[in-house]
C-alpha cells in the first residue's frame, strides 16, 4: 500500500481513539448552516516521508495532484494573494470584494528584504542559498508575520519551511499550526513534496525527506463518518510521480511538468463539507 496511506490512516485512528474534543468550548470555524464546527484533535503530530522511496499521495481517496501544485505555484512562484491568479476555487470563501486574501501566503513570500548579496524575497533567497551556500543551517521561509496578521483573511496554516542539505540530498521540514486531516492533509503533503522535488532539481540536488510537523492535528465533527469509512478501505500501491528533467529554472515550472503514472484510488461519494 502507499506509505502516505499508512501514515494518514494511523493518524486518523490515533485522533479518533485518543484525541480531545473541543465541544465544550466556543470555536471560530462554522459550517455553512451556521452551526459551530467542532473537532477532535491530537497535539504535536510528526510524520516523515522519504521521496527517494515513493511520492506521498493517498489512494484511499482521490487526490488531485495538479490542482494542489497549481495552488503551490500560486503561493511560491507567482507569490500572489489574488484568487484570480489561481486555477481552482479553494480560496474563494476567504477572498474579499477585490478577490484577494489580504497580506497572506504568497504576499509574504514576495516581500523583498535586504541582504549583503542584494535585495531578495524569501523564495529567491532560498534559491540563492541552495546554489551558493547549500550547507547553511539558515535556509528557511516564514509566512507568519505578526505585523500583518490583522490584514490576512486567514492566518497561515502551513506557515514555515526549513530546508537542510545533507551531502547532495535536500530535506525539508514543513511546520503547520493547524491541519484539517480529511480535507487538507493529503493536499499539503503532496504540495510540499512537489516543492522539494522542484527546488532540488534546479539546485542540482536530490529530493530526500519531507518532515511534516503538525501542532493541532484534527478531524471535524461532520467528517468523522467519512474518515471511519476511509479506515475500512484497502489502500493501493503508491503511483509514480516524475518531474520534467529539462526544467532548470524554478519559475519555469508549471503543473504540466508533473507526470502521475499508475494512480489507482477509491472515490468518495458526495461532496465534503468545508468548515470556514
Amino acid at each position: 500500500m502507499s506509505y502516505a496511506d499508512q501514515v494518514f490512516l494511523q493518524n486518523c485512528r490515533d485522533i479518533l481513539n485518543h484525541g480531545v474534543w473541543d465541544t465544550d468550548y466556543p470555536v471560530r470555524p462554522h459550517w455553512a448552516d451556521g452551526a459551530p464546527a467542532h473537532t477532535v484533535k491530537l497535539f504535536g503530530v510528526v510524520n516523515r516521508y522519504d521521496l527517494r522511496k515513493e511520492f506521498p499521495i493517498l489512494t484511499v481517496r482521490r487526490q488531485f495532484l495538479k490542482s494542489a501544485i497549481d495552488e503551490l505555484l500560486w503561493i511560491w512562484q507567482k507569490k500572489s494573494n489574488d484568487i484570480h491568479d489561481l486555477g481552482s476555487h479553494v480560496w474563494d470563501a476567504w477572498a474579499d470584494e477585490k478577490g484577494t486574501i489580504g497580506k497572506a501566503y504568497g504576499y509574504q513570500l514576495g516581500v523583498k528584504h535586504h541582504y549583503p548579496e542584494g535585495d531578495m524575497d524569501q523564495v529567491d533567497r532560498v534559491l540563492f542559498q541552495l546554489k551558493n551556500d547549500p550547507h547553511s543551517r539558515r535556509i528557511l521561509t516564514s509566512l507568519y508575520n505578526h505585523h500583518d496578521l490583522s490584514e490576512m483573511a486567514l492566518y497561515p496554516c502551513a506557515w514555515s519551511m526549513t530546508f537542510n542539505v545533507s551531502g547532495n540530498t535536500l530535506n525539508g521540514i514543513l511546520n503547520q499550526r493547524s491541519q484539517d486531516m480529511l480535507t487538507a492533509n493529503g493536499w499539503n503533503v503532496m504540495q510540499y513534496a512537489a516543492l522539494l522535488m522542484m527546488l532540488a532539481q534546479v539546485s542540482g540536488l536530490e529530493a530526500g525527506e519531507l518532515v511534516h510537523v503538525i501542532a493541532d492535528c484534527h478531524i471535524y465533527d461532520r467528517h468523522v463518518p467519512v474518515v471511519e469509512e476511509l479506515l475500512k478501505r484497502e489502500p493501493y500501491p503508491a503511483p509514480k510521480v516524475t518531474l520534467n528533467p529539462e526544467i532548470t529554472d524554478f519559475y519555469a515550472f508549471s503543473k504540466k511538468d508533473f507526470t502521475l503514472e499508475n494512480y489507482r484510488y477509491h472515490e468518495l461519494e458526495g461532496k465534503i463539507e468545508v468548515a470556514v
